[in-house]
């Protein structure tokens, strides 16, 4: 089985650093990060105008809901097949892995979300989101 082990060059896409339309909820994020982000806080109208990188910053300085550890995975499944199913360029791009493991490999130390390049160690939970929403999208219910 072939490995994507990095969401950049021409697997940038994959990332939830990629700048594509998501609309979540009623508002319309300029990429998936920025509608996660916005989920921590409940400042959806802020991140609706923020890029990737920024929203990840002014996400550290907001308080973050509660019951956080209990839905973020969830929500990040929710965002990231808005993003596949709202954008079909990007949905066929993931199509196109065929059956390749996705690693969201990092040298951030993000085990949780991804995989750390140096010691390989982590649950890759976005790249299983990415997988199950493949798989989802190569045989869409009848």
């Amino acid at each position: 089985m072939s490995e994507i082990r990095r969401f950049a060059k021409e697997y940038l896409f994959l990332s939830n650093y990629y700048e594509a339309p998501v609309n979540y909820h009623g508002f319309t994020y300029g990429s998936s990060e920025a509608a996660y982000q916005a989920q921590k806080s409940g400042e959806y109208e802020l991140f609706a105008e923020l890029r990737p990188h920024q929203s990840k910053t002014a996400a550290r300085e907001l308080p973050v809901r509660e019951d956080w550890d209990d839905v973020k995975v969830s929500i990040m499944e929710e965002i990231v097949r808005a993003k596949f199913t709202q954008n079909p360029e990007l949905a066929e791009l993931l199509i196109s892995t065929g059956d390749a493991l996705l690693l969201e490999g990092n040298g951030w130390h993000d085990t949780f979300w991804g995989i750390d390049d140096k010691t390989g160690e982590g649950e890759n939970n976005l790249g299983k989101i990415l997988m199950k929403i493949r798989d989802e999208l190569k045989s869409p219910a009848l």
